[in-house]
C-alpha cells in the first residue's frame, strides 16, 4: 500500500475522532508523506552559525534583565555511597565533546549576536566541603544556581559537587537556557550515567553518532520561515481582536516594570486524587494535562471573573526524530485561548480545552517571538505580551537513576527566579 493509501486507511479507522484530533492526525501523516529528512548536517566548519528563534528569545530576556538567573536551568542529584569523582569528570567531558552546543558562547558582531563554537572545552568539577549538613548544602546549591553566566565565555555549563561526608554528596549542574532546555537535561544525564557506568566497569561505551548538531537545526529552522505562513494564519485568526488582560487580584500594587524575582511553592496532590483525574480524563477522551488545565482555568475564572482567558504553555518542539537525542533549546510557547462563557459543566470545559489544545498542537511550529512580532500587541513593561500566566506539565523523559555503588535521588533546586 502506498503512503497515501495508508493515510486514507488511517483516516477511515479514526472516523470516531473529534475534528481537532482528525486535523492533527492528518497533519502528522501528511508531514510524513510530503516532508523527507530535511535537516542535514553541515560539515563545513567555516560557515558562521546562526541563532535559532528560541535562542533569540532567551538572549532578548537576558538583555532585558541582565545578571539574573531567569535563564538558568539547574538540576540537583543527591549521591549516597562510593562516588568516583574522577570518573564523573571524565564522563561530563565526553558529553561536552559530543554536543557542540555545550562548547558554544555568544559574541557581538556588527550589532548582532553570533554563536561561536570552541573546538575543545574541559569541565572542571569544583568540590565544596559542607560539614554543616543538608540545609546549608541546599542553601549553597541554590545560591550557585542563581549565579549569572557570562555569555561570552564557554562553557555555559558548570558543575559543583557539595561534599557533606565521604559517602554523601550533592551534584549540582547549572546550564544556560540558550544552550539547553528541560528535555536536554534528561539527555545530558542519560549520557553522563552511561559513561560513568562504563568507566566504573573499566570499559567504554560507543554512542551512535549524532545525525546533526544544533547549528544544523538552527539553519534549517531559519529556512522554514515561509512554511510557517499557514500556521501563522491560524494564530492570527485565533488571537484576533483586542486580547484580554488577566488581572489577578494581588496583595501589592503592580510595579511599572516586570521583574523575574520569584520563588517556588510546592503542594502535593494525593495519589487517589491523581487517579480520579486520570479516570475523568479517559472519560472525556482527554489527557491529564487537559483536565488539570481545565481546573486551572476554573480557578482563574473564579478570581478574575473573566470568560476569555489566555494561558501560555511550553511545548517540547522536538517533532523531528533527529532532534530527540540532541542537547539544545527546542522549546516553544503556545497560547491556549479558552472561552468559559455560558457556565459550562466541568466535563464540557475539559472537552473544550481538549479541542483548543489539539488545534494548537497542530500549529505549534510558529516561534512565539515571530507570533508576537506579527500580532504587535500593545506592549507594557509590567506584563508579558499576549498572556500573563503559564501552565506547564513537566514530562520530559529522565534516565533511570541507577549508578554502581550509589543511591541517586533528584533534589529540587530553587534558583530564585
Amino acid at each position: 500500500m502506498t503512503a497515501e493509501g495508508k493515510l486514507e486507511q488511517s483516516m477511515r479507522d479514526a472516523s470516531d475522532l473529534s475534528p481537532a484530533k482528525l486535523a492533527l492526525l492528518a497533519k502528522w501523516a501528511r508531514d510524513g508523506i510530503d516532508k523527507p529528512l530535511e535537516i542535514v548536517r553541515n560539515e563545513c566548519s567555516e560557515e558562521e552559525p546562526t541563532l535559532s528563534f528560541v535562542q533569540e528569545r532567551q538572549l532578548f530576556l537576558e538583555l532585558l534583565d541582565p545578571g539574573t538567573a531567569v535563564n538558568n536551568l539547574a538540576i540537583g542529584l543527591a549521591l549516597e555511597g562510593a562516588l568516583d569523582s574522577e570518573a564523573l569528570v571524565r564522563s561530563a567531558n565526553r558529553v561536552v565533546e559530543r554536543h557542540e552546543l555545550l562548547r558554544t558562547y555568544f559574541a557581538w558582531s556588527d550589532g548582532r549576536v553570533v554563536p561561536q563554537v570552541v573546538a575543545h572545552v574541559s569541565i572542571d568539577l569544583e568540590v565544596i566541603d559542607v560539614p554543616e549538613g543538608d540545609a546549608e548544602t541546599l542553601r549553597l546549591a541554590e545560591q550557585e544556581a542563581g549565579r549569572a553566566f557570562e555569555l561570552d565565555r564557554a562553557p555555559l555549563l558548570r558543575a559543583r559537587l557539595f561534599r557533606k561526608g565521604p559517602a554523601s554528596h550533592l551534584l549540582l549542574i547549572v546550564v544556560h537556557h540558550t544552550i539547553a532546555d528541560g528535555w536536554s537535561l534528561g539527555v545530558l544525564l542519560r549520557e553522563l550515567f552511561l559513561h560513568y557506568r562504563a568507566i566504573a566497569a573499566a570499559s567504554s561505551v560507543e554512542l551512535p553518532p549524532l545525525p546533526i548538531q544544533y547549528r544544523d537545526y538552527a539553519a534549517w529552522q531559519r529556512r522554514q520561515v515561509g512554511a510557517f505562513e499557514p500556521q501563522l494564519c491560524f494564530w492570527q485568526e485565533r488571537l484576533r481582536g483586542e486580547l484580554p488582560v488577566l488581572d489577578l487580584p494581588t496583595d501589592h500594587p503592580r510595579g511599572t516594570r516586570q521583574t523575574f524575582n520569584g520563588a517556588v511553592r510546592r503542594r502535593f496532590i494525593p495519589a487517589d486524587g491523581v487517579a480520579r483525574a486520570k479516570e475523568l480524563s479517559r472519560a472525556c477522551s482527554a489527557t491529564p494535562f487537559m483536565t488539570f488545565l481545565a481546573a486551572y482555568l476554573t480557578l482563574l475564572h473564579r478570581y478574575c471573573r473573566e470568560d476569555d482567558i489566555l494561558v501560555g504553555t511550553p511545548i517540547a518542539g522536538r517533532t523531528r526524530a533527529e532532534t530527540q537525542g540532541l542537547i539544545g533549546p527546542f522549546i516553544n510557547t503556545l497560547v491556549l485561548r479558552t472561552d468559559l462563557s455560558g457556565n459550562p459543566t466541568f466535563r464540557e470545559l475539559v472537552g473544550h480545552v481538549r479541542d483548543v489544545a489539539f488545534a494548537s498542537y497542530a500549529n505549534q511550529d510558529v516561534p512565539f517571538e515571530k507570533l508576537v512580532a506579527e500580532l504587535r500587541p500593545q506592549r507594557d513593561l509590567s506584563r508579558t505580551p499576549i498572556f500573563q500566566v503559564m501552565f506547564n506539565l513537566q514530562n520530559a523523559p529522565l534516565p533511570d537513576l541507577d549508578l554502581p555503588e550509589l543511591r541517586v535521588q533528584l533534589v529540587n533546586i530553587d534558583r530564585g527566579a
